[in-house]
């Protein structure tokens, strides 16, 4: 599934990959999230309710762009720059550029793509 972000008013491109988590997560768009920043490496977000994880891996390594959900802390994850391995993080999907925005940004809206 395609979708937009949107970053203190930049339109970034992303796509979701077709895991029940990403499915579940595309259900509850459109979000506008609040950002904080961890580690210097990534953006979180609070999601307003669980995800799916049917079928997920144990954890992943996150690549910068990637969109992820954090199962233990119910969390959106995005990357500006390379994190390590993280058990119980589940891939959602993959922006195409934006790292700059995002690594600055403090609110994300999120919606499928027009």
């Amino acid at each position: 599934m395609n979708i937009r972000l949107t970053l203190d008013g930049h339109h970034i491109a992303a796509t979701l990959n077709d895991s029940p988590t990403a499915r579940d997560f595309a259900a509850q768009l459109p979000l506008t999230l609040s950002l904080r920043d961890l580690n210097q490496a990534e953006k979180i977000a609070d999601l307003p309710r669980k995800l799916s994880t049917s079928g997920a891996l144990e954890g992943a390594d996150p690549e910068v762009g990637d969109l992820a959900y954090y199962a233990p802390w119910n969390q959106l994850a995005t990357y500006y720059r390379d994190a390590p391995y993280a058990t119980g993080l589940v891939i959602l999907g993959h922006m195409a550029g934006g790292a700059e925005e995002l690594a600055t940004a403090d609110e994300i809206t999120i919606e499928a793509a027009p």
